[in-house]
């Protein structure tokens, strides 16, 4: 029932700034952590950004200090703050959520990807 929604991508030049929205509709009570993953050609999917439904956020090292993930509980929105964009970001981004639901097995629900794409 849960759907997500990326909005905001698009071209941006090397050391310029980008934010992207997840909007979230339907059975929000069930997100137990949302996430942004990222997948470039030829590459696998990698996670980008990820906070609990405690607010606890994680990063990798190839985004640290540059991105952050935030939510807006009323909007039933995140949100991926890009700044100092390279080049090797350039990749379709994804939106990720893990959903429990009493008396079943985890799973995620993503998003339809959203371009973002960072010229030298």
């Amino acid at each position: 029932q849960l759907q997500l929604v990326e909005s905001g991508g698009g071209l941006v030049q090397a050391g310029g700034s980008l934010s992207l929205s997840c909007a979230a509709s339907g059975s929000i009570f069930n997100i137990n952590a949302m996430g942004w993953y990222r997948q470039a050609p030829g590459k696998q999917r990698e996670l980008v950004a990820a906070i609990t439904k405690g607010g606890s956020t994680n990063y990798p090292d190839s985004v640290k200090g540059r991105f952050t993930i935030s939510r807006d509980n009323a909007k039933n929105t995140v949100y991926l703050q890009m700044n100092s964009l390279k080049p090797e970001d350039t990749a379709v981004y994804y939106c990720n959520a893990v959903i429990w639901v009493p008396g079943k097995p985890l799973y995620d629900v993503w998003g339809q990807g959203t371009q973002v794409t960072v010229s030298s």
